[in-house]
């Protein structure tokens, strides 16, 4: 029997870039390209924005449910680590949000240094599970890759990096880059120009060797899109993220 492995695509890069706006343009990409197949977005920006581009409201996040879990252990109820996994397990349904094209979850916010890594290390193999549930999902993530393998999974299929035409946006990629070298395991990788002013300044662009998938110019409407805290959904096919996240995933092949 073939074993079943999801596509991972993770979105990062420096804050005020764009990235959620492009996270959550690829599940919509993906639920319009595979409407017989199960997309998950996971929101693992304490921010909550992508719920917001995606027309989610929120009511339960991961760590409402680690925090849930983490009481009932120090109220003293002694369970053993198979019991908590289990209940974690349990719990994880209610903070899972279902639509008609794709499933959401949010992680809510970071973990306080010195807390409970055992739950937290549960948590990332429960939301593994989840994902063996589902063939694509896509992850909105902080500025960074680190938390991305601390508190969701190890690997990933696909790792999106998205900058702007500032010099300290292509540098933020680059280091993005270093450190999953280093941590993650990816397949894929590839960077995504976003909100450029003039079409001459991609030659300008230092990403090193990392892949240029697509640049995406600056846009009125989606910043007034932004400002509203519109769904991505409403878009206009022909708008220009729409369409640049279209050709970025072309250039992957596989995706849409």
């Amino acid at each position: 029997m073939e074993q079943h492995t999801p596509k991972i695509l993770a979105v990062a890069g420096k804050g005020g870039v764009g990235k959620t706006s492009i996270a959550a343009t690829l599940v919509r990409l993906l639920t319009e390209a595979h409407p017989g197949k199960r997309v998950l977005a996971i929101d693992a920006d304490p921010a909550v924005g992508l719920s917001t581009a995606l027309g989610i409201e929120v009511r339960t996040t991961i760590d409402d449910i680690r925090k849930a879990v983490v009481s009932t252990a120090k109220d003293g109820d002694a369970k053993s680590a198979l019991e908590l996994l289990g209940e974690a397990r349990y719990r994880i349904f209610d903070a899972l949000i279902e639509t008609d094209g794709f499933s959401f979850i949010a992680i809510g916010r970071p973990e306080a240094a010195g807390c409970y890594c055992k739950i937290n290390s549960y948590l990332k193999e429960v939301i593994g599970f989840l994902a063996d549930n589902f063939d694509y999902i896509v992850i909105d993530g902080e500025a960074g890759i680190e938390q991305i393998n601390r508190r969701v999974m190890e690997k990933v299929t696909h790792l999106l990096l998205i900058t702007d035409s500032s010099k300290k946006g292509t540098q933020v990629i680059q280091t993005i880059r270093r450190v999953a070298d280093e941590l993650v395991l990816y397949e894929r990788i590839g960077a995504i120009a976003n909100r450029l002013p003039s079409p001459e300044i991609r030659s300008l662009l230092d990403i090193g060797d990392i892949p240029l998938l697509a640049c995406i110019p600056a846009d009125p409407s989606l910043a007034e899109f932004d400002l509203k805290g519109e769904n991505v959904f409403y878009l206009p096919a022909q708008a220009a993220i729409v369409r640049g996240v279209k050709e970025a995933m072309h250039e992957w092949g596989g995706i849409l």
